[in-house]
């Protein structure tokens, strides 16, 4: 009877045994894991164990935080090119673009010499209404000198920027001033423009030019849009050029004006994401309009969307040099401290079927690709172009590929007439850029008498301004090259003039002037003369095929 008494207390007995096993294991895994570590084998505890080491054991102090946020960049960057660690100092800043507006205090501004140069002051700005001119230089902010090597780009915004209503205290030099004056400026939302120029190029065809996609580029287009029909366009071109992408939801709303109803936009799908399509809902408004759409090899992203949704409902033709290819979509995702990760979790194809992707796996030179490209003769030749997809087909049965960007159907080559190593130099070193602000600078008011874009080429023209660029540009290491200079006379005059318009009058204004003697605007406007802007079906071969 006892013994069958003891072996019925026997389970209880083992469970309390198991119990306190489990505590006293517990007590030696929490203070003694650095000797020892028995834990799952896998890679999320190896890693919080090793900063969970590091803290506890490491020879000298470190700041976990610090490790964490380099580590950060390092991890997301074995995934893909794409996904990527913005800290909280940068995040708000990383989106300004897309939102449609920020707070801060309106100027464009340029970095001379250490120091911030004001280019441009948003009309009717906040520093405009303080009194900030064109052309000031910013040396202090908030009775902090702000020169020298701390004055990058992201310093200056984040000095800069701030929540709506608060005050900045600016030190500023004007031209011809000697004393610093003090301007305190209290910001405000500052509008951001996807729209940047839209205007007619001829009594019947329309230009739109598209910097990105963001919050509020759909109704900027429609805005863009309603004006140019009162000037009663009949064919339109949309400019995506150096456009690098931004929201997928606005290259689809923009599609949705020019596609018929139940046309393919776009899909996406992800190995957690199950295939979601854009389809057109026919309420837009230009779906028979002649279509044409611009773009190069900096249009990228949702870029590709539209130009890809044009392409392969042979509702427009693209004109211009094979786009960037990236063919990844971006979740951004949120930490508690406001630091954030966009990362890829799916892949977008255009209506044919196509993922227009780059190859980036280990091996290709992703980030060189741009300059392959280049070096292979892409640029220059429409038959350097490679295909590494596969082949799919448009609604008409036209051949597009697959596996690095969209190709498009009328290839214009990058304009080389006059290149020299002069004009490489002169472009790339910034010369050019600094002896255009320095020109505004000295000559902004009678610069400011001119009316338009036009009057003011014809200023500049009297003003031989090549000759005096190549005057500073001598005095700035770039030594003269008399028979360099005259092959690029052109090409020299036509960015230092350009510049020159963009400092002084808008973004439209500028690229109205690049855009007169442009040759994808010129096959642009032949295309639409010629009656020939709908993609036709191909013509199949009248060769005999063998039995």
């Amino acid at each position: 009877m006892n013994s069958n008494r003891n072996f019925r207390f026997t389970p209880l007995w083992m469970a309390i045994c198991v119990v306190i096993g489990i505590l006293i294991g517990s007590f030696y895994a929490n203070h003694f894991s650095g000797n020892r570590l028995n834990i799952i084998n896998s890679s999320g505890n190896k890693l919080n164990n090793l900063l969970h080491i590091i803290d506890d054991q490491y020879v000298d102090t470190v700041n976990i935080n610090d490790l964490v946020e380099k580590a950060m960049p390092q991890i997301l960057g074995e995934l893909d090119p794409h996904s990527v660690y913005i800290t909280a100092r940068d995040g708000e800043i990383a989106n300004d673009d897309l939102r449609g507006s920020f707070s801060g205090i309106g100027v464009e501004f340029t970095i001379r010499q250490d120091t911030i140069r004001v280019q441009n002051v948003i009309s009717n700005g906040p520093a405009e209404r303080a009194g900030v001119l064109a052309g000031d230089k910013i040396v202090e902010v908030d009775d902090s000198a702000f020169v020298g090597k701390k004055v990058t780009n992201a310093e200056a915004m984040h000095r800069l920027k701030g929540p709506k209503d608060t005050k900045v205290k600016l030190g500023i030099i004007r031209y011809g001033e000697k004393k610093i004056r003090h301007i305190t400026v209290t910001r405000g939302e500052i509008p951001t423009k996807s729209v940047t120029a839209s205007y007619m190029l001829n009594d019947e065809t329309g230009y739109i030019k598209i910097k990105n996609f963001g919050e509020n580029t759909y109704p900027e287009l429609l805005i863009a849009l309603a004006k140019l029909s009162q000037q009663s366009f009949s064919s339109l071109a949309i400019d995506l050029r150096g456009n690098t992408g931004g929201y997928l939801e606005s290259a689809v709303q923009i599609a949705n004006e020019f596609l018929k109803k139940g046309q393919l936009i776009v899909y996406t799908e992800g190995r957690r994401y199950p295939r979601q399509d854009y389809r057109a809902d026919g309420r837009g408004s230009y779906q028979q309009i002649p279509l044409v759409v611009l773009v190069d090899e900096g249009s990228a992203s949702a870029s590709e969307i539209l130009a890809g949704a044009i392409q392969d409902n042979d509702r427009g033709t693209i004109i211009g040099r094979r786009s960037f290819g990236k063919g990844l979509v971006q979740k951004p995702m949120e930490f508690s401290d406001h630091s954030m990760i966009r990362l890829t979790i799916a892949r977008y194809y255009t209506p044919s079927g196509r993922c227009i992707q780059k190859p980036y796996a280990d091996g290709e030179d992703y980030e060189g690709d741009w300059m392959n490209r280049y070096k292979h003769g892409e640029f220059f030749s429409q038959d350097s172009i490679k295909h590494t997809g596969p082949a799919y087909h448009t609604n008409n049965g036209r051949t597009v590929y697959g596996g690095g960007g969209i190709t498009p159907d009328i290839f214009v080559a990058e304009d080389t007439l006059g290149m020299t190593s002069y004009y490489k130099e002169a472009t790339m070193t910034g010369l050019i850029l600094q002896f255009a602000y320095t020109y505004t600078d000295e000559n902004r008011a009678k610069l400011r008498e001119m009316e338009d874009v036009w009057e003011m080429e014809r200023y500049l023209k009297s003003q031989n301004t090549l000759e005096k660029f190549v005057a500073y540009a001598d005095k700035n290491g770039l030594k003269r090259r008399n028979l360099m200079i005259q092959k690029s006379r052109k090409l020299l005059e036509r960015f230092v003039n350009s510049r020159i318009i963009y400092n002084i009058l808008s973004e439209q204004a500028w690229t109205e002037y690049l855009n007169q003697d442009d040759p994808a605007i010129i096959e642009t406007l032949r295309l639409f003369k010629n009656g020939d802007a709908f993609p036709q079906k191909p013509v199949a071969s009248s060769k005999p095929k063998n039995a």
